[in-house]
């Protein structure tokens, strides 16, 4: 059920395109499981966002549907694919800078046969304090509790200064138990 996952990773290598996996896919490969129907990729290059990037994996049956965001939106855009029998992938193209160093610093990681990059755990508290809502600040929690809490800690206060402020408050409220 991971093939569409490794398919999708490989073209976007193939074009010179980062990406890494997030969401629950993510949790789970840093030993927190939740369950999810869906698997979450992260990109920041916009020409993803173009139909034509796709005509490789729409031409072998897979079903592409291209989502671009409003200007005032935190994302570029999201692309989702689709195919018979795998669970679908999104694909989320974000906006801020500090997302393409999350990127850089993706480490490689073999989910079923797909090879896939996946954000580091750091990277991965940083992104659910960027979104920010209920579930993520307890993805956050489990996270830290599943880790390496206090080097997880330094590295994430080292760069919650690149996020919105209101990220920045979640990240204190959660460090002082009151998630």
């Amino acid at each position: 059920m991971l093939r569409l996952l490794g398919e999708v990773c490989a073209e976007l290598g193939a074009r010179g395109v980062s990406c890494a996996l997030i969401g629950a896919g993510a949790m789970a490969a840093h030993g927190v499981s939740r369950s999810t129907s869906d698997l979450d990729l992260l990109a920041t290059d916009r020409a993803v966002l173009e139909p034509p990037f796709w005509a490789a994996l729409e031409a072998r049956g897979v079903a592409v549907d291209v989502r671009r965001g409003d200007e005032d939106d935190p994302l570029a855009g999201v692309v989702r694919f689709a195919s018979t029998g795998e669970r679908p992938v999104d694909l989320v193209v974000g906006r801020p800078a500090w997302l393409r160093q999350a990127l850089a610093r993706a480490v490689p990681a073999t989910l079923g046969a797909a090879s896939v990059p996946v954000v580091t755990l750091p990277d991965l508290v940083l992104l659910k304090l960027y979104a920010g809502g209920p579930q993520d600040a307890w993805d956050v929690e489990q996270l830290l509790d599943a880790g390496e809490r206090r080097a997880t800690e330094a590295a994430v206060s080292a760069r919650i200064g690149e996020l919105p402020p209101e990220a920045s408050r979640l990240w204190e409220r959660i460090r002082q138990g009151r998630g």
